[in-house]
C-alpha cells in the first residue's frame, strides 16, 4: 500500500525545464485588488469618483499603480502590484477593439499554451491575464476550466453590456459580490470596498461563475471525484516550479512545519540546477522567543541553502496589531485572529526588505491529510465535507505577493481523488496526520528534508522516535509564534472582559455569540463588526 501511495518521480530532474522559463520575465502579478460596478442609476462624475475612492480602499493590495475604465454606467477598477515589467500589464485589459474589458487579480500559468490556440488574435500586452479577454471572444463564457492558475475576474462585453465573474478552483485569490439599492451589481477583492454601499454582499464561491445573462451563480469546476484507488502517479513539481515566475527578489515562508518545508526544498532544488538559488531565495519564520518550531526551520533552511531570517515580535506587538490585523482579514474569528497577526507582522518585515513576493505552504493541506487539531472529531463522511480555508490578506496588506503550491487545481485534484480512509490518522496502523504526503516525499536516495536515523520511523507514530523532518509533526501556526502568543491573548482577554461582560455578550452580540472572553473583546467586534 506504501508502495502504491508514493507519488513522487525518483528523478526529479526529468520534470524540470533546461533554462530558466522565459515566463520568468512575462508574468504580472497575482495580488492585487479589483472593483466593478454594472447597472448603477446614477453615472455622473460624481459615482465616477466615488468608485475611485472605494478602489482606493484597496490600494494596500495593489500600491504600484490604479486603473479605471468607465462605459455608461459600468466601472471597473484595478489596483496593481507591479512585480515585473512595471512599465506595461496595467489593468483593465482589452481584446484588440477594446469591446472586451477585464480585471484581474491573478496569475495564468497556462497563458502560453492557450496562446497557441489564439493565434488569430493580436495580444496587446505581456500580461499573462490578458488571455482572459481573447479566450472570451473565442468561446464566449464556456472557458474558465480552461486556465490553470490563481485567479478571480470580472469581464464587460461592451457590445450588449454583458458581463461575467468568476473566481479559481479554489479560492485562493478573494472575491465578493455585492448588490445596491438601485438594482446595482458590485464585485471587490475585500468587503471593504462594498461595505458602504451595497444593502447586502457574501463571498463568492470559489470555483463558480456568475453571468449576467443567466443572472445566477453557477459551479464552473467540476472534478472527477472520487475515486476508490490510490493515485499512483508521481507528483509533479509544477505545482512549485510555475509559481517561481519572476524577476525581483523573492522567498518562502518557511515556518519549520511540512508543508511550507517541502515547498521551500522543492524551489532550493530548482534554483540549484538552474545555479540560481545564490541570487534569490531567502526563507523566513515568524516567531515570539520560546517558538517551538524555530530550530525545525533553521535545520531544513540549513539544509536546503536557503538564507534564512528570522523576525521575532513580542506579544505585546501582536495585541498592539490586532486592530490592523481584524482591519483587513476582515473577520472577529478568534482562531483566524491568533494565526494571521505573526503572518502580519512578519509581511511587513519582509516587504521593508524589498521582497515582494513568497512561496508559502499555505493552509493546512486538509484536502490531503486530517489536522491534528480536528482528528477526534473527524468521521470518514465529515472530513470530506472540509474545505480549504485560505487568507492572503495579512500578506496583502503590505502589498507582498502569497503564491501556493499545494493549492494548485492539479494537485488537489489528486489530493481529493484519494480516499479519505487513506487521509486519517490510524495510529494502529502507524499512520500519522498528512500520511499519504510525507510518503509522496519519501525519497532515500536525494531526500528534500533533513533525516536523522530515520530507517524505521515512518512504521511509527512514536513521538519520542519522529526525528526526521518529513514524519515530524507541527505546531499550530498560532502556536508556532510562540505558546506565550495564546497565553498572552488569554490574559490580555482577562484583563479586558469581566465576567459580568462575557455573561451579558448575548444582549449585545446577538447574532454569532461569542462563548469565550477572548472572542468578546469590544474592538474584535467594532473594528469588523
Amino acid at each position: 500500500m506504501y508502495l502504491a501511495m508514493k507519488m513522487v518521480a525518483d528523478d526529479m530532474t526529468k520534470f524540470l525545464p533546461q533554462q530558466p522559463p522565459r515566463a520568468f520575465h512575462s508574468i504580472t502579478p497575482t495580488m492585487c485588488g479589483i472593483l466593478a460596478v454594472f447597472g448603477c442609476v446614477d453615472n455622473s462624475q460624481a459615482k465616477r469618483s466615488r468608485i475611485i475612492e472605494l478602489s482606493r480602499r484597496l490600494r494596500h493590495r495593489g500600491p504600484d499603480w490604479s486603473g479605471l475604465h468607465c462605459h455608461q454606467d459600468c466601472y471597473l477598477a484595478h489596483q496593481r502590484l507591479a512585480i515585473v515589467d512595471p512599465a506595461s500589464g496595467d489593468q483593465p485589459l482589452y481584446n484588440e477593439d477594446k469591446t472586451v474589458v477585464v480585471t484581474v487579480n491573478g496569475e495564468i500559468y497556462n497563458h502560453k499554451q492557450l496562446k497557441e490556440n489564439l493565434k488569430s488574435h493580436q495580444f496587446r500586452t505581456g500580461s499573462d491575464c490578458e488571455v482572459i479577454a481573447h479566450l472570451y471572444e473565442e468561446y464566449g463564457e464556456d472557458f474558465v476550466d480552461m486556465l490553470d492558475g490563481m485567479f478571480s475576474f470580472v469581464l464587460l462585453n461592451t457590445r450588449d453590456k454583458s458581463f461575467i465573474a468568476a473566481r479559481d478552483a479554489i479560492g485562493i485569490t478573494p472575491l465578493y459580490i455585492g448588490w445596491g439599492l438601485d438594482g446595482s451589481v458590485w464585485f471587490a477583492s475585500e468587503m471593504k470596498a462594498l461595505s458602504d454601499d451595497c444593502e447586502r454582499f457574501m463571498s463568492f464561491l470559489p470555483g463558480h461563475i456568475y453571468s449576467s445573462k443567466q443572472g445566477v451563480i453557477r459551479r464552473w469546476y467540476n472534478p472527477p471525484w472520487f475515486s476508490e484507488k490510490i493515485p499512483s502517479t508521481p507528483y509533479d513539481p509544477k505545482a512549485v516550479l510555475k509559481r517561481l515566475m519572476t524577476d525581483v527578489p523573492f522567498g518562502v515562508l518557511l515556518s519549520g512545519g511540512l508543508d511550507s518545508s517541502l515547498v521551500a526544498a522543492v524551489a532550493a532544488r530548482y534554483l540549484a540546477i538552474q545555479r540560481l538559488l545564490a541570487s534569490g531565495a531567502h526563507s523566513y519564520i515568524p516567531s515570539a522567543l520560546g517558538s517551538p518550531d524555530l530550530k525545525a526551520a533553521r535545520e531544513v533552511a540549513d539544509y536546503i541553502g536557503t538564507r534564512h531570517h528570522e523576525f521575532h515580535f513580542t506579544v505585546q506587538e501582536g495585541i498592539d496589531a490586532l486592530e490592523e490585523v481584524i482591519y483587513h482579514i476582515e473577520t472577529y474569528d478568534v482562531t483566524t485572529i491568533r494565526a494571521s497577526t505573526p503572518m502580519f507582522l512578519m509581511s511587513r518585515k519582509i516587504k521593508s526588505l524589498g521582497v515582494k513576493m513568497v512561496l508559502s505552504g499555505g493552509v493546512p493541506m486538509k484536502s490531503s491529510e486530517a489536522t491534528c487539531i480536528s482528528i477526534k472529531l473527524l468521521t470518514k463522511k465529515s472530513f470530506m465535507k472540509k474545505h480549504v480555508e485560505r487568507a492572503n490578506k495579512s500578506t496583502s496588506a503590505w502589498g507582498l505577493e502569497a503564491r501556493v503550491p499545494f493549492l494548485d487545481k492539479e494537485f488537489i485534484n489528486v489530493a481529493m481523488s484519494i480516499d479519505p480512509e487513506w487521509k486519517m490518522i490510524r495510529p494502529d496502523l502507524g499512520r500519522i496526520e498528512k500520511w499519504v504526503l510525507r510518503n509522496a516525499f519519501d525519497d532515500d536516495q536525494k531526500p528534500y528534508l533533513p533525516k536523522v536515523g530515520v530507517s524505521s520511523l515512518k512504521y511509527s507514530c512514536n513521538l519520542e522516535n519522529l526525528l526526521a523532518h518529513l514524519y515530524r509533526q507541527k505546531e499550530q501556526f498560532s502556536d508556532e509564534f510562540g505558546y506565550s502568543w495564546i497565553d498572552g491573548l488569554k490574559d490580555h482577554a482577562e484583563n479586558q472582559v469581566t465576567d459580568a461582560m462575557l455573561m451579558n455578550a448575548s444582549f449585545i452580540y446577538p447574532e454569532n455569540t461569542p462563548t469565550t472572553k477572548e472572542d468578546t473583546i469590544d474592538y474584535l467586534r467594532e473594528v469588523f463588526p
